[in-house]
């Protein structure tokens, strides 16, 4: 009898040291499934925000494309000369009479993926503030089929931009031509007078436009906006 009571009472002991070892353990396992969940819930939630992080500044970087031109062109900044109508008035388009004259010079480039040649006709001209000047540049496509080809311009020294006005011009326009044929793209433009009256123009003797074509496949970015002071060239 006392044998069987030992046995008992060892038993009853091993139960009451085991039990709180498999109450530990349930209780590890179900905190490190709750880990994971939460792990993958929080993986998931950082995933979904980088791509809608992506998408939205690739949504933006396409947009400030045309907002930054537009800019450029209002403004005269990082060399861009100016479009705005409001500063063609009659006073401004008057020779002035101070006996300094600036040359402008005439550059081109030409993107590799495009197959044209394409130069200024005139490489430099000499004009006062206020005088109107006209000049071309021509291109002729070597392609065996239709390609589109798109321009880009600035002016250097940068600073000069805002005082180079183009009344009319060719550039962000699509121009298409046919294997070989070429165009003859106008440039009409002036230097605004107020030119004479900056102190940061007084060493500035010489001003050179420059324009970049490229194939309008390639360059997606530089799809025409609404220029109005451009107009449409013509073939030759």
């Amino acid at each position: 009898m006392s044998l069987s009571r030992s046995l008992i009472t060892l038993s009853r002991t091993h139960f009451q040291h085991k039990s709180p070892c498999l109450r530990l353990g349930n209780t590890r396992r179900w905190m490190a499934t709750q880990h994971n969940t939460h792990n993958k819930t929080s993986n998931a939630s950082a995933g979904m925000y980088t791509a809608a992080v992506f998408i939205g500044m690739l949504g933006i970087s396409y947009a400030a494309v045309p907002l930054y031109r537009l800019f450029c062109a209002s403004t005269g900044y990082s060399g861009t000369v100016q479009t705005d109508k409001s500063k063609f008035s009659p006073d401004r388009l008057v020779p002035t009479q101070v006996p300094r004259r600036i040359r402008i010079t005439f550059e081109s480039n030409t993107s590799d993926a495009l197959p044209w040649t394409f130069k200024p006709e005139l490489r430099d001209i000499h004009v006062v503030p206020g005088e109107t000047a006209l000049t071309f540049y021509k291109a002729k496509s070597h392609a065996k089929e239709d390609v589109v080809g798109i321009a880009t311009y600035n002016v250097t020294p940068y600073r000069a931009g805002n005082y180079f006005n183009k009344i009319q011009c060719f550039c962000f326009e699509e121009q298409r031509l046919a294997p070989g044929e070429d165009i003859d793209m106008p440039v009409f433009f002036f230097i605004d007078p107020d030119f004479l009256d900056d102190p940061y123009m007084k060493d500035v003797s010489t001003i050179t436009l420059g324009y970049t074509l490229f194939n309008a496949k390639q360059a997606p970015h530089l799809a025409p906006v609404n220029n109005t002071s451009s107009q449409p060239t013509t073939t030759s």
